[in-house]
């Protein structure tokens, strides 16, 4: 029995290639690589719902359900820290070490599926969809780099491709794989309705790390603050961040989940919130000077209903109530960190 193993992130292309593979009878196992970066997970994990009032699913959970294929997610959150922060091929866009990760997951796959007897690896990408790490180049590095050449079957571009050991072997029929290249989907699209495969969108469930306001953060941390630690690399994706005149940052909950996810980080920070509990939570980044908080307490009373009101603010084993008067949007808008693209 041929065995392979899949990396399947739940996005359209990494589904189909799958499914082309068992259509050749091919025994898949889905790997899904945890890395605390996934925008659907991120909004699964704080408990927010989408515009119909549905829950946020684990698009690789949901996925392997409909191909029926066993499913083990793999988490590489902690050392992922590393390769986000020192990536040997450097970015793309934003702060999305593309290269990197994609040589780093396949290093696990290629662990996985040489102890437990798989053939070879199976991944969903397309050449020239995604200009980093999907160019013929870009491939080639990635499989010399992992120790996988020959190894690695793209079902989706396959014959556009050197013939893989799998194809070479008879493992596979490479008259049944596909010739896709660039950055359409038509014929992804065309090909799940013929399978009936559904799919919130096409990449997935995407990446923190692509996202432009993500890595404006990123980099004004980075230059402020001259570290990017391990709390900032989840907290960035979260809430409104501000920094304040004294270098102190803020960051505030946007809604209900944001609210609680935050809370558990009270034990590692200062903190601040509207007394009667009606309105944002703020992380405090930073030792407040006195001046400070009389600032602190404004802001957070802008953002909790835009109301005259008691805030509460500790700052080590002190704590200090204070009256906020919400700032006028004008007069907050200096402190923001943001792309110009994001919403106030």
């Amino acid at each position: 029995m041929v065995r392979a193993v899949a990396l399947l992130s739940g996005g359209l292309d990494s589904t189909l290639a799958v499914r082309l593979l068992l259509d050749q009878g091919v025994e898949v196992k889905a790997l899904h690589f945890y890395t605390g970066f996934c925008i659907t997970e991120h909004k699964r994990r704080l408990g927010l719902k989408k515009e119909d009032g549905q829950q946020y699913v684990n698009p690789a959970l949901k996925a392997a359900a409909l191909l029926k294929v066993p499913l083990e997610i793999v988490d590489i959150s902690e050392e992922y820290f590393n390769i986000i922060l020192n990536p040997k091929f450097g970015y793309g866009k934003n702060v999305n070490p593309c290269v990197d990760c994609r040589i780093f997951m396949l290093k696990k796959a290629k662990e996985i599926m040489e102890k437990e007897g798989y053939h070879f690896v199976v991944t969903g990408e397309v050449v020239g969809q995604r200009p980093m790490s999907q160019t013929y180049e870009r491939l080639k590095l990635i499989e010399r780099e992992t120790g996988l050449e020959g190894y690695i079957l793209r079902p989706l571009s396959a014959k556009v491709l050197k013939p893989t050991i799998p194809e070479i072997k008879g493992w596979v029929d490479r008259s049944k794989l596909l010739g896709i290249r660039g950055r359409s989907r038509k014929v992804q699209i065309e090909l799940a309705n013929k399978y009936g495969i559904d799919y919130e969108q096409p990449a997935g469930g995407c990446c923190y790390l692509t996202d432009e306001n993500y890595a404006s953060r990123f980099q004004e941390a980075l230059n402020f603050e001259g570290q990017i630690t391990r709390d900032d690399l989840v907290l960035l994706a979260v809430g409104r961040h501000l920094r304040l005149p004294s270098g102190v940052k803020l960051i505030l909950a946007r809604n209900e989940g944001e609210v609680r996810y935050l809370k558990g980080f009270r034990s590692r920070y200062n903190y601040a919130f509207r007394k009667d509990g009606k309105g944002t939570f703020a992380i405090i980044k930073g030792e407040p000077k006195e001046e400070d908080l009389q600032l602190i307490a404004d802001i957070v009373a802008r953002y909790s209903k835009r109301e005259v009101c008691e805030v509460e603010i500790h700052v080590g084993e002190k704590s200090y109530i204070i009256i906020g008067n919400p700032l006028k949007d004008e007069e907050i808008e200096e402190y923001k960190i943001y792309a110009k693209a994001e919403v106030k």
